[in-house]
C-alpha cells in the first residue's frame, strides 16, 4: 500500500436537483451522490497564509485517481466530518501522464460553510 492510498478517505460527490418551491419558482436540493476516494491537504505555507489574509479561498489540494475527474464548481462532502468543499480548478489540467506509474489527478478547492442555495 502506498502513502497515497493510506491518505485517501471517503467523500461524496454532491448532486444538485431543482424542485418546485410551490410559488412558481424552484429551489435547490442537494443529495449525496457517488462515494469517491480522495486525499485532502490544507496548504498552510506562508504564501497561502498571505493569500488567505488577502481573500484567497482555494487553500486545499484534492488528489484523486485519474478515473475521477472533478470539475470546476463540483461540490464534495467529506464523510468523516461533513465538511463541504467546492472545486476551484479543472481536473483535466493536472494529472499524471498515461505512461506514469503514479495514478493521480489534482484539483484545488475551497471549504464552504454550507451547501450553496
Amino acid at each position: 500500500m502506498s502513502l497515497l492510498d493510506e491518505s485517501m478517505e471517503t467523500c461524496y460527490i454532491m448532486d444538485k436537483t431543482t424542485i418546485p418551491d410551490g410559488y412558481g419558482g424552484v429551489k435547490y436540493e442537494w443529495k449525496e451522490g457517488a462515494p469517491i476516494q480522495v486525499a485532502i491537504v490544507y496548504d498552510s505555507s506562508m504564501e497561502a497564509r498571505i493569500g488567505d489574509a488577502q481573500g484567497v479561498t482555494s487553500l486545499y489540494t484534492i488528489t484523486t485517481r485519474k478515473n475521477i475527474n472533478l470539475q470546476y464548481y463540483d461540490i464534495i462532502k467529506r464523510k468523516k466530518d461533513g465538511k463541504i468543499f467546492r472545486i476551484t480548478s479543472d481536473g483535466d489540467d493536472n494529472h499524471t501522464p498515461t505512461s506514469a506509474s503514479l495514478n493521480m489527478r489534482q484539483v484545488t478547492a475551497e471549504e464552504l460553510d454550507s451547501l450553496p442555495r
